[in-house]
């Protein structure tokens, strides 16, 4: 019998992690897989038993929720071969639709991870970043920022007022206020960039923070990484470009540059700004620069 762990966020998408959690659950066992409830009060606690599981014997991980889960999941199974099923239930479900999975669909992301289990996984990149002082790292799918948008995540997750989106409206508001450019160093496989900016992104997929298609042309399994440079830009000018990065079309800005790397050093250089903010990849703290990231090709293996 295929031995399935299961990771539900019961928070996701306002509320629907745990009725989606629970028909998950469900579904599989209907099947006839052996399911086994890794869920916990904390995503760390949550991660501790997968990875305790996983090393006692799993077929598969399967997590419930939004780009969070996907993180935790990533960090369990990434480098390891063991497949990771998705069922995306979160508010904006960012790398379910980089990977073509169903969003908000319990039953269609069901059978894709029943039929990824029978024809085998599909491989991915998945990346690494750490401190470039230190040997530990950690794993991310999707998209790792340490600009702007990074600064108005790390306040908005500090709000407890309002719920919802209206939460990043008046951490954007705060944030803009007392707005400089911040200083970088990027060195890429074939470039440095030192410069003032207002965005640093390093995209393995297209899409981030709900929907904004910061890297238009990003593959996860080129095993490169889509690095975004952007600024530097006055606060009339965040306020200009931002409405545009949904739909990809902060591309044709001059002050907007994208390259292909397939490792990348972000260090601040504060003769250029202030400190840049703390990173967050997949809407995850990361932590504070110097950083250093790096595309792994193919090691994730996904379900459907």
């Amino acid at each position: 019998m295929i031995h399935l762990g299961l990771v539900v966020n019961p928070t996701a998408g306002r509320g629907r992690g745990m009725p989606a959690g629970r028909r998950a659950h469900d579904l599989l066992r209907s099947r006839g897989f052996k399911v086994e409830d890794l869920s916990a009060a904390t995503l760390a606690q949550a991660t501790d038993r997968a990875r305790a599981a996983a090393v006692q014997g799993l077929d598969a991980l399967v997590v419930v929720g939004g780009d969070g889960m996907v993180h935790l999941g990533v960090n369990v199974v990434a480098g390891t071969g063991l497949p990771l099923g998705i069922v995306a239930a979160g508010t904006g479900n960012d790398i379910a639709r980089s990977l073509g999975l169903a969003r908000g669909d319990v039953e269609a992301s069901i059978r894709a991870i029943e039929l990824g289990l029978q024809l085998g996984p599909r491989r991915v990149d998945a990346v690494r970043v750490g401190s470039p002082e230190h040997a530990a790292r950690e794993w991310y799918l999707g998209v790792l920022s340490c600009g702007f948008d990074a600064a108005i995540n790390a306040r908005a997750n500090e709000m407890v007022w309002p719920k919802g989106a209206g939460r990043y409206v008046r951490a954007l508001v705060a944030e803009l206020g007392g707005f400089r450019p911040y200083g970088y160093r990027v060195t890429l496989d074939d470039l440095v960039w030192e410069s003032p900016g207002t965005l640093v992104a390093v995209a393995n997929t297209p899409w981030f923070g709900g929907g904004f298609k910061i890297a238009p042309d990003a593959e996860v399994d080129d095993g490169l990484l889509d690095v975004v440079l952007a600024g530097p830009f006055t606060r009339t000018g965040v306020l200009k470009i931002f409405p545009g990065i949904p739909q990809g079309r902060h591309v044709g800005h001059p002050a907007v540059h994208i390259h292909r790397s397939r490792s990348v050093l972000i260090e601040p250089l504060v003769e250029h700004g202030p400190v840049p903010p703390v990173a967050f990849a997949d809407g995850e703290r990361v932590g504070p620069l110097p950083l250093r990231v790096t595309a792994d090709p193919g090691a994730l293996s996904v379900l459907g």
